[in-house]
């Protein structure tokens, strides 16, 4: 079994949503005064590679507490739409070229190359997103959840989060943003875990996304 990491690294010059604050790292506890050392960390829980569930955008839905732990793990596969250019969409073509795996995957991680701009301002442009048909797809097909290479499932000037609200109203799905090194994931079906933190009313997290692969 071959184990994948697809997690960016948090640090306080990483890329954080625009108008979001970055998180701190502050020194509580020192070897020298206490004996042992101990950091107060500060962060947004939409912080770097993160989980999304329907409570992000609407009263009364599902937090991340309130899912099962099964929510977290499941079948995968990579849908390749890395010949996408700048605004360009992701459509059912992309989907369709592998309709029979993609139909028994419980994940769908889109995977648009966008992550090898992490750390430029490129990052933050209009980077290739989902379209509306393919969130049809995502809603009727019951999958546990969608993950991106990018930011943001919807474009960076969508301030209404239209993909987003068209996932969460009504369906238990949760989406995973800013994942990395999806290349190295083939396009066969695999194991994939993002296992959020188990905080009360978690309307976010940061996750430890991995993909293990039965080679």
């Amino acid at each position: 079994m071959r184990i994948v990491d697809l997690t960016h690294y948090i640090s306080e010059d990483m890329p954080v949503y625009p108008g979001t604050e970055g998180p701190k790292f502050a020194p509580a506890n020192s070897y020298e005064v206490d004996g042992f050392k101990e950091t107060l960390m500060t962060m947004y829980t939409h912080t770097g590679t993160h989980m999304d569930p329907p409570a992000h955008l609407f009263a009364g839905r599902t937090t991340l507490d309130q899912f099962p732990i099964t929510q977290f793990v499941g079948t995968a596969l990579v849908i390749d739409c890395s010949d996408l250019k700048e605004g360009q969409h992701i459509t059912m073509e992309y989907i369709n070229k592998q309709k029979d795996k993609a139909d028994k995957a419980e994940f769908l991680l889109f995977r648009s190359g966008w992550d090898r701009y992490w750390g430029t301002e490129k990052y933050f442009g209009d980077y290739p997103c989902i379209d509306g048909e393919v969130a049809d797809y995502l809603v009727k097909s019951h999958k546990k959840g969608v993950g991106l290479d990018v930011i943001g499932l919807d474009p960076i000037a969508d301030t209404n989060l239209t993909l987003h609200k068209k996932l969460f109203k009504d369906n238990e799905i949760v989406i995973i943003e800013n994942l990395m090194n999806l290349h190295l994931l083939g396009d066969d079906l695999f194991t994939f875990c993002a296992l959020p933190l188990k905080h009360v009313d978690a309307d976010g997290s940061p996750v430890r996304a991995i993909a293990l692969l039965h080679d």
